[in-house]
């Protein structure tokens, strides 16, 4: 579609026949006979042939319409938006190498399981801004909240154990959270905690960061990871053991209700991967659509062909006869 970014300008193309209607102030004046020579040619240039006049009316008009910036106005393009500001919290504590996860008869520790799943579920949150915190005996910040979901996945496959120590700090790693996500002006701030464990490290106790997150206004969901049952071999032969006896569901369960989330037990990779696509569903990239026109100027044109009109009249006004006989 065409457009002009300033139609006003348009106002100024009678300017000339304004200033041509102006009255001439009349008096009694000292002649000179050089000015008297400038308005000759003055009256010669007014009586100009009707083509150069024509030309220089285009001239103006064309000067005019470029100044008012002619562009070609494209279809609406939608824009990426900004979706929520979700902050994962992973633990990395030793009892995440215990390998209870079970898949297609094969068997892969909890941090194998949770990398496979993550993986995934962090590509698909395109528009969101993902950041990610490690904790063990304390809590880091290995990726900021940022757009780059490609760095998020980078730092999340590097991440091995014995990296931030064995016991789990469950406290400073949603304190670090609330701490991140409130360096954020936003309303959609998410917090999802995946722990195996309970809270037996850290300066910070839950209790405390779980009331930092309510007056922050931070939903937090929680996923308890680790399989019920696992057969162990010993020397006595192959037993039946619980795995996941340390973990502490009931501070889970309260964290996440709490804070207006949810409470998700996963016991295989398969049922972690269906708790990541049943987050994707309550907390969807829900934005407002915005759109953009793109556009292509078009003042060249105009102004190309002012001054080609310009050429064309600076060339009559030339003596191309003296011109040749001096060249010769």
């Amino acid at each position: 579609m065409f457009d002009l970014s300033y139609p006003w300008l348009l106002l100024a193309l009678p300017l000339p026949w304004l200033i041509r209607k102006l009255p001439q102030p009349a008096g009694r004046a000292l002649k000179l006979p050089a000015l008297a020579k400038l308005g000759q040619q003055q009256r010669e240039a007014a009586a100009a042939p009707l083509s150069s006049r024509l030309v220089l009316l285009l001239c103006w008009c064309l000067l005019v319409f470029s100044a008012s910036q002619p562009r070609w106005l494209g279809e609406p393009v939608a824009l990426p938006q900004q979706g929520r500001e979700l902050m994962l919290a992973l633990d990395l504590s030793g009892s995440m190498d215990i390998p209870d996860m079970e898949l297609n008869g094969q068997r892969f520790t909890r941090l194998e399981a949770m990398k496979n799943v993550l993986r995934d579920f962090i590509q698909a949150r395109q528009g969101d801004r993902v950041g990610l915190i490690l904790f063990a005996d304390a809590a880091y910040q290995q990726a900021p909240l940022t757009f780059d979901l490609a760095t998020v996945q980078q730092f999340l496959d590097d991440a091995v154990m014995g990296l931030v120590g064995q016991r789990t700090a469950i406290g400073e790693a949603i304190g670090l959270s609330v701490k991140r996500l409130n360096s954020y002006d936003t309303t959609n701030k998410v917090l999802i905690l995946l722990s195996d464990g309970a809270n037996n490290a850290g300066d910070i106790q839950p209790q405390e960061a779980l009331k930092l997150a309510i007056a922050a206004g931070i939903r937090i969901y929680t996923v308890g990871l680790g399989a019920e049952q696992m057969v162990q071999n010993s020397i006595f032969g192959q037993r039946v053991i619980n795995p996941s006896q340390d973990l502490d569901e009931p501070l889970l369960i309260q964290i996440a209700e709490q804070t207006g989330g949810r409470y998700f037990r996963a016991r295989s990779p398969a049922e972690l991967r269906q708790i990541y696509q049943l987050l994707d569903e309550l907390e969807p990239i829900e934005r407002e659509q915005l759109t953009y026109r793109p556009q292509r100027s078009l003042l060249h044109y105009p102004l190309a062909l002012a001054l080609l009109c310009s050429f064309w009249l600076a060339a009559r006004r030339i003596d191309w006869t003296g011109v040749i006989s001096g060249a010769r």
